[in-house]
């Protein structure tokens, strides 16, 4: 399972940065599908993350720094935060949420930070786009998948336009694993354990 999760972690953190330097190109971005957008941003990823691979082992925090930075161009994480928190958001005062996001922000640099350093020409393949919505504000799912060691793993980010017209993330789904929800299970079980208080959780959460 862990590995299964380590090749996931590195896919999203390839599809997170790809598409936030896509959106760097404005307005021709915005009319590319979120498929065409990161197709089309792979290869300067990857020399993004050869740029920053030498500060893994000498600047730890120089590393997860440039790699927090990408991510924050493109993950909403009050949407995120509120989808891990699901019914509990509704008790939650927005400062709590935005805290709760921060702290979901800096552990999953972490996460797939560390798998971005490890990443080593692992085979990407582009799985074929759902049919467009009709309304371009709704959602879509990204879909791909990663070869590694004779292994496919297969990858689902759920992605929405936000009001600038840019692709965002709320959600990733792992070899059929909703990642948002295995996250709930871990914060409604430090609920419990916190006797629901929502400050303690976000401070206890690793």
């Amino acid at each position: 399972m862990k590995s299964i999760f380590k090749i996931g972690f590195m896919g999203f953190a390839l599809l997170l940065s790809s598409l936030s330097l896509a959106q760097t190109s404005g307005s021709a971005a915005a009319g590319l599908s979120a498929v065409e957008a990161a197709e089309q941003s792979v290869n300067q990823l990857l020399q993004t993350v050869q740029e920053l691979r030498p500060y893994f082992d000498s600047d730890k925090d120089r590393y997860y720094a440039g790699v927090e930075a990408e991510v924050a161009k493109f993950v909403d994480f009050r949407e995120v935060a509120v989808g891990v928190m699901a019914r509990f958001s509704e008790q939650a005062t927005e400062e709590q949420i935005l805290a709760f996001g921060e702290k979901l922000r800096s552990t999953l640099t972490r996460f797939y930070g560390s798998a971005l350093v490890e990443y080593g020409g692992q085979q990407l393949n582009f799985l074929p786009a759902a049919e467009e919505p009709a309304d371009p504000t709704a959602g879509t799912n990204v879909r791909m998948q990663i070869v590694s060691e004779g292994a496919r793993i297969e990858l689902q980010y759920a992605l929405f336009r936000n009001a600038d017209n840019e692709w965002k993330l709320r959600n990733i789904f792992v070899g059929g694993i909703n990642l948002r929800r295995q996250y709930h299970t871990q914060f409604a079980a430090l609920m419990t354990r916190n006797n629901n208080d929502i400050d303690q959780v976000i401070a206890a959460w690793q």
